[in-house]
């Protein structure tokens, strides 16, 4: 059985713009983090900050494996600009059976190839955070998150049809399919929404649901 140690370790390969972020916020919440590049130069900028820094060709099973990188429950190809080595690391990792692999993708194609080679999880945080921002520029939303199968979370205003009544009386749900999750009031934190719970104007509410649906309900406020 593993311990606790080894299943918290994080292997972080390719340490540019994202994946120098994401090891520096994974060694800042406490986890044990190898960070691994082919450039001596980011290598030696994050020496001091990270668990383990090292230069190695992660595209190389031998040199992989003399790091311990086969031993890893959990690891990140933040790896972009080189599509080849994106892609031969990534189904390096999936010979080593690491039973967590994420990685990011510059594209809807390369996220495909990298989903067929047999990552778990694929980023593409450039489209991601466009998409995310452009439902921000609209002003129609405060926040917005979507997660996959098309479901997302979204902070908005409350709309002026669920204002003065209960929830269970608004019909939010059953007329647009949204879970008014929680209920934030001016100057109050937020708090978690019940049926009975009564949406005040200028409320601010968190929802979940389709991301067809959500938007649809973000657009009456």
């Amino acid at each position: 059985m593993l311990s606790d140690k080894q299943t918290s370790r994080v292997v972080v390969v390719g340490l540019g713009r994202f994946g120098s972020s994401l090891a520096l916020e994974l060694t800042a919440r406490g986890t044990e983090v190898l960070g691994i590049d082919s450039n001596p130069k980011i290598v030696q900028q994050h020496a001091q900050e990270l668990t383990h820094a090292v230069v190695a060709d992660t595209t190389d099973p031998e040199v992989m494996r003399q790091l311990g990188v086969d031993q890893f429950q959990r690891a990140v190809v933040g790896i972009g600009t080189d599509l080849e080595a994106s892609i031969l690391t990534t189904a390096l990792l999936v010979d080593f059976d690491i039973p967590h692999i994420w990685a990011k993708a510059v594209s809807r194609q390369h996220g495909r190839i990298l989903q067929r080679m047999g990552a778990h999880h694929v980023v593409l945080p450039e489209h991601e955070m466009g998409e995310r921002v452009a439902h921000l520029v609209t002003g129609r939303m405060l926040d917005f998150i979507e997660f996959e199968d098309d479901y997302a979370m979204v902070k908005t205003r409350a709309p002026a049809e669920a204002v003065g009544m209960p929830l269970d009386q608004s019909r939010l749900r059953s007329k647009y399919g949204v879970t008014v999750v929680g209920v934030k009031r001016p100057g109050e934190g937020f708090s978690y929404a019940t049926a009975d719970t009564v949406i005040n104007r200028g409320d601010v509410l968190i929802l979940a649901g389709r991301t067809s649906e959500v938007e649809r309900v973000a657009d009456l406020t």
